[in-house]
């Protein structure tokens, strides 16, 4: 172990144009390292500096702090003495000081989620040689003012009391803007930013004990210490549980010289992206600000401005301000730093053309001259990253596979939401204007803070700004409204990487937190009151808007089309209705996977006569009652057959248990009795007779077909003289009828029978016939395990793996929401394996059960249709068995066939 220590590199270092990393070592450098290095590597003008890696996290996870600074020290001090070397400045001296910033860096972005400190390094001493050095007081003063706020939040844990604190060094700042009259941070004097250096340092010391740390060095080890705590903060653990990433990958840490924006109106700093991150508009575009800091940008407490002309007039347009004031006033950067602009628009340029992806950049100009501080491909609507890949396809800079491999599948769901519809549009009122900062359509009761956005099903977070602890609130409300910020501030970034509408910097809104009000010109709204966001338009308008189905054209009709050229495994859907069936049609399903018989049951018509079918206490009265409902049954399936117009139909027979079906209310119960003329004592026996100690391994499935024959049989003839009917129309249908919870040979006979003596006799009725399939539905373990026998009658397999999951681990699924959350959080399972299919283990029924049935039957069709059918890396694993479909809900077709897609590549690769 020793000796692994020794050979194993902790720190690797970037800068003056080589680095000892590169792009692809994400995984040990994170995103950010590996990017750095890479761009240093190219000639980029990138800060000198470090990485310590993703596996120093997980060792600090394990080994504590002592020990792993023991771990890094060494290297640590010889990567620091490197950056002095190249800046030419020595870190913690006072005449010459090097001062440097700390950022936190997973293999994938997490904007906002984990912590980063700036201007460490400055201490009383420092300062005023920084001061000296630079010939600006105020800089020197500010950047100080600025480290205390960052190190005390990010390291010692200063952070508001309560949701209707502000943060305790803002709330400092408020009052000295009050006592001193003025509005921005820029009109701070000296004496103001050493008063409020000196104030910062005293609420320290109150609230935790213990002086500000004074020694650069003890800054530098608890901020490292900080980075990697951030990793497993709840903001991160949220994020990570959000977006499925597992919590053992850990953060890098980088350690990179501090270049300043705020040393006059020569300095400033912004963040741009290389097309437009929310409708993937192939236009450079981003926001600065000057004599400014990176946060100042994100944290949305200044309005920043446009930093290409074409941006600003846009910008100006919806802000309603004349050309005039616009120049005088918010000028671009083109504009107003040409020479700068025109660099940074050939290193946009460079960078798209190197990575072959959208880039989202961050820069700072220093007194005239421009650093690049980071990129990485952008975070991007679902609208965007579509758009993006069809044109980095059509300009060459990507192939048909890579634009396949660049859809991130599940984000594909935010195009197949409803839409404001046009003419409810124009009836619309409007109440104020903001920025589009993520497009799509939102209507919903206003909450103004994130912990209290599950008060209402459709839920507006109406916030000043937003900060990374309002994620979860963000994730569930939906749509973002924010009073301040720009296109690039941290609520319009994370709303374009969840897909939710948002809206930022609409300065006309004025909220007050305690009062849980939002007034505009005059008009107060309160919480609970209903408004819309027109993500497209920035337009916040009052009241409900009515929304329409969406229109699937366009670059996603192409990318469609291209993911059904690579795809070589069919996408069916779930449906139970002609309605449902039409959806999924026109998404691109190519036939139906699973259709749920029982959901037809359950409509107000059906149900008092599935009812009297349940209470009848004969196979006559039965039989009369089953008679009522075949009608209903076979128009349900004339209706799905014609709309799947030719595709195969795979119909699942009966399968919850009875008890599903009767009333358990007592007005229910008493109005069911008088119905069928008979006592409520037996409605009540019934009800109480069919009551099960675990139903879902109870009565129901095949064993209800096989104890009441005559349920199999009424369904069985409803398909096929539905399938006949349709035939005299010049339809054509593929019936497949699924038998369900099969666990051993000789039940799947015993169905088997019934549907095929029907089936002749129905033949025999109609002088013609049809085609069609008996099959079944493997979810019980034991199906797996026997499925070489049951192959032997079955025509097809079709993986139920809801069951086959519940079964396989033991877990109810109505009751696993206990404690499935705790095992997530504390690494006991690293996904729902309701929702991601465990192939370690469920997977290798499913792999042995396709196995062994082909083995019998080398021909069998083999399917999923489980909820997994429609998930990504679930769907890749069927392709790599074989299987010939898998199946999910209507709207998740999409996603489907890209994965299918994406899972062929992949295997060819």
């Amino acid at each position: 172990m020793e000796i692994m220590e020794e050979v194993r590199k902790r720190v690797y270092r970037f800068g003056d144009k080589s680095a000892d990393g590169n792009s692809t070592m994400r995984n040990l450098l994170g995103g950010k390292g590996a990017n750095l290095a890479e761009m240093s590597a190219i000639g980029i003008p990138v800060p000198p500096g470090f990485t310590i890696t993703t596996e120093v996290c997980t060792e600090y996870n394990e080994l504590g702090e002592e020990e792993t600074l023991k771990l890094i020290e060494k290297d640590t001090e010889q990567a620091i003495a490197n950056i002095e070397k190249i800046m030419g400045a020595e870190f913690g001296n006072p005449k010459n000081p090097l001062l440097i910033s700390v950022r936190s860096g997973a293999r994938v972005s997490m904007p906002g989620m984990m912590d980063t400190v700036l201007n460490l390094g400055l201490n009383d001493e420092v300062v005023k040689g920084l001061a000296a050095k630079t010939r600006n007081d105020r800089f020197a003063w500010d950047s100080y003012r600025r480290f205390i706020q960052m190190y005390g939040g990010v390291v010692l844990g200063m952070k508001p009391e309560s949701k209707d604190d502000i943060d305790p060094f803002e709330e400092i700042m408020e009052h000295l803007k009050e006592k001193r009259e003025i509005e921005l941070d820029t009109q701070f004097t000296v004496q103001d930013l050493k008063d409020l250096v000196y104030d910062f340092k005293d609420i320290i010391k109150k609230r935790t004990g213990t002086n500000f740390p004074t020694d650069p060095w003890q800054q530098l080890w608890g901020a490292i210490i900080a980075v990697f705590n951030s990793w497993n903060g709840d903001r991160a653990l949220y994020y990570r549980k959000m977006h499925g990433y597992p919590g053992d990958w850990g953060t890098a840490v980088n350690v990179q010289a501090m270049v300043y924006g705020n040393m006059g109106d020569s300095s400033g700093t912004g963040v741009c992206f290389t097309r437009d991150a929310g409708t993937g508009e192939n236009v450079f575009n981003g926001e600065y600000l000057i004599n400014a800091q990176g946060e100042d940008v994100v944290a949305g407490v200044r309005t920043p401005r446009q930093i290409t002309t074409l941006g600003s007039k846009r910008w100006a347009e919806l802000a309603k301000i004349n050309e005039n004031e616009r120049l005088v006033s918010y000028p671009s950067l083109e504009e107003l730093m040409p020479t700068i602009y025109k660099e940074l628009h050939n290193y946009q340029e460079i960078l798209e053309k190197h990575y072959r992806d959208m880039q989202d950049m961050e820069f700072t100009i220093q007194e005239g001259k421009l650093w690049i501080l980071q990129t990485r491909n952008g975070k991007r609507t679902g609208a965007a990253m579509v758009k993006i890949a069809m044109d980095l396809l059509k300009e060459g800079l990507i192939d048909e596979k890579e634009a396949l491999l660049s859809i991130e599948p599940n984000k594909l769901d935010e195009l197949l939401h409803p839409v404001f519809d046009q003419k409810a549009l124009k009836r619309a009122h409007v109440i104020a204007q903001g920025l589009p900062a993520s497009p799509g359509a939102a209507t919903g009761q206003i909450v103004f803070f994130a912990d209290e956005a599950h008060k209402f099903r459709h839920s507006i977070l109406t916030r000043i700004e937003t900060s990374p602890e309002d994620l979860e609130g963000m994730n569930i409300a939906k749509g973002i409204l924010t009073a301040r910020g720009g296109m690039t501030s941290h609520a319009a970034v994370v709303a374009r990487g969840m897909g939710k509408c948002c809206i930022s910097g609409a300065g006309a809104l004025k909220i007050s937190y305690k009062r849980r009000t939002l007034t505009v010109d005059g008009k107060v709204y309160h919480e609970g009151d209903w408004i819309s966001l027109n993500g497209s338009t920035g337009n916040i308008i009052e009241g409900k808007v009515a929304t329409s189905e969406p229109e699937l054209s366009g670059e996603f009709g192409e990318i469609m089309k291209l993911a059904d050229k690579y795809g070589a495994m069919e996408v069916r859907t779930n449906a139970d209705s002609p309605k449902d069936a039409k959806v999924a049609r026109k998404f691109g399903a190519q036939g139906i996977g699973l259709a749920r018989t029982e959901h037809m049951f359950f409509e107000v018509d059906r149900i008092k006569t599935m009812r009297e079918m349940i209470l009848a206490d004969t196979v006559k009265g039965r039989k009369h009652a089953l008679e009522d409902l075949l009608p209903m049954q076979r128009k349900d399936f004339e209706g799905i057959f014609e709309a799947m117009d030719g595709h195969p139909v795979t119909i699942r027979l009966l399968d919850p248990p009875l008890h599903e079906f009767v009333p358990h209310q007592l007005a229910t119960q008493k109005e069911l009795a008088e119905d069928m003329h008979i006592s409520l004592l037996a409605v009540k026996n019934k009800v109480a007779e069919l009551q099960e100690f675990n139903p879902m391994l109870g009565h129901r499935g095949c064993r209800l077909g096989n104890t009441y024959p005559e349920i199999t049989e009424m369904q069985t003839r409803a398909i096929i003289e539905a399938a006949l009917n349709i035939k005299e129309k010049g339809i054509v249908s593929k019936p497949e009828i699924m038998i369900p919870l099969v666990g051993t040979l000789n039940e799947f006979m015993e169905q088997e029978k019934v549907i095929k003596e029907t089936a002749k006799k129905v033949f025999e009725e109609y002088g013609d016939t049809i085609d069609y399939l008996v099959g079944t539905m493997i979810e019980v373990p034991r199906a797996a395990l026997m499925a070489d026998s049951i192959a032997e009658r079955a025509d097809f397999f079709s993986f139920g793996t809801n069951d086959l999951t519940q079964m396989a681990f033991g877990y109810s699924r109505d009751d696993a929401g206990k404690f499935l959350p705790i095992y997530l959080e504390k690494g006991i399972l690293t996904a729902d394996p309701f929702e991601v299919l465990d192939q370690k283990g469920v997977g290798q029924l499913v792999k042995m059960g396709t196995e062994r049935g082909r083995n019998t039957k080398p021909d069998l069709k083999v399917g999923i249709c489980g909820e997994h059918g429609g998930e990504p890396s679930s769907v890749e694993f069927c392709y790599t068995l074989g299987m010939n479909y898998v199946s999910c809900s209507p709207f998740r077709v999409p996603i489907a066939r890209i994965s299918v897609a994406q899972a062929a590549i992949k295997a060819d690769n």
